[in-house]
């Protein structure tokens, strides 16, 4: 953890934190939260929004348990916090995973439930992240190496709603560099969580050993990476418009001969539709396609349908599809 000393309101005269411009563009609710771990990111976030809302910010702390420091990131907090005068709530989460589950997936599905149901209860407008535009590449390079469609390609969303709660994330245009050099030129104290030095993450070697060589081949990679996830997002609206559409027309459940009428992308991407948001499940491209061959070969009344997607199967059921966990 950081020795510096615990955070301050940033002097007047001082350089003005990176954080400040994107929240004074920020169309949001007061009050408002922000999700605070003591980290460098939230930390300028944090100072940012008390400096620009004083009196209308509350932080919320995630306390995972997984790691022996996670009580002294709560104790940091807490301090800076009260040097801040602004009110901290602390939530321990069980973030342990299941089986087959991640733990990054488990630490976040946890956080953002703990986070979402504690503003609700705070009664505020929104639920500001920390991410910025180096986390926005992190997560687009790993999109690119899972084969990830447009849904993954479009990265993180600046808003978004999880849980009934509205989150925002106002930084994904600030770089890492330019948050900790602010950080370090004005002493404020943040914590380092030691696992982000832990190089058998796939999200760490990406940060350690890619980011520096992508800022010497392309110093501007941040900026059109960005675009890129803008495009891939805009035109992920434009296929959700369209699988609505598609819906529309097939039914739900599906029926099959409306569905062999349309094309195979369009198919695929209606299916698409249909499972995630009646069944909250996605096939993988493997699965995806079987499907897709088998409605091709579905030419007569006798033809058998049965897959596995996620926790269930879609199966035919007399001229329409079904999906049985």
């Amino acid at each position: 953890m950081a020795a510096t000393p615990t955070p301050k309101p940033t002097p007047a005269e001082a350089a003005p934190n990176p954080a400040l411009a994107p929240l004074q563009g920020l169309n949001c609710v007061l009050p408002l939260a922000v999700a605070y771990s003591g980290g460098a990111d939230s930390t300028a976030l944090l100072l940012a929004a008390a400096q620009l809302w004083p009196g209308q910010v509350q932080a919320i702390h995630v306390h995972h348990g997984l790691q022996a420091s996670a009580d002294a990131f709560a104790q940091h907090c807490a301090q800076a916090c009260n040097a801040l005068q602004v009110p901290l709530h602390t939530v321990h989460v069980n973030a342990r995973p299941q089986s087959g589950q991640s733990p990054e997936d488990a630490a976040r599905k946890a956080r953002y439930q703990a986070l979402a149901e504690t503003a609700q209860a705070l009664g505020v407008g929104a639920v500001l992240l920390g991410q910025h535009a180096d986390d926005q590449v992190e997560t687009l390079l790993l999109a690119l190496s899972r084969g990830a469609g447009l849904p993954g390609l479009a990265a993180m969303p600046a808003q978004f709603e999880r849980h009934g709660m509205r989150f925002a994330r106002p930084l994904l245009g600030v770089s890492a560099a330019a948050i900790r050099q602010w950080l370090a030129t004005n002493a404020v104290a943040f914590v380092d969580d030691p696992t982000n030095a832990d190089t058998g993450f796939t999200r760490n070697r990406i940060r350690h050993h890619l980011l520096p060589a992508l800022e010497q081949a392309f110093p501007q990679f941040r900026d059109t990476f960005a675009r890129s996830a803008r495009h891939a997002a805009q035109a992920q609206e434009l296929l959700v418009e369209i699988a609505a559409q598609d819906l529309a027309t097939v039914g739900t459940p599906p029926a099959i001969q409306p569905l062999r009428q349309l094309s195979a992308a369009r198919q695929a991407n209606v299916l698409r539709h249909w499972l995630r948001d009646t069944h909250h499940t996605a096939p993988s491209a493997a699965q995806l396609q079987e499907l897709l061959d088998q409605l091709a070969a579905c030419a007569t009344r006798g033809h058998r349908i049965h897959i596995k997607v996620g926790a269930g199967f879609v199966v035919r059921e007399g001229g329409v599809l079904g999906y049985h966990v």
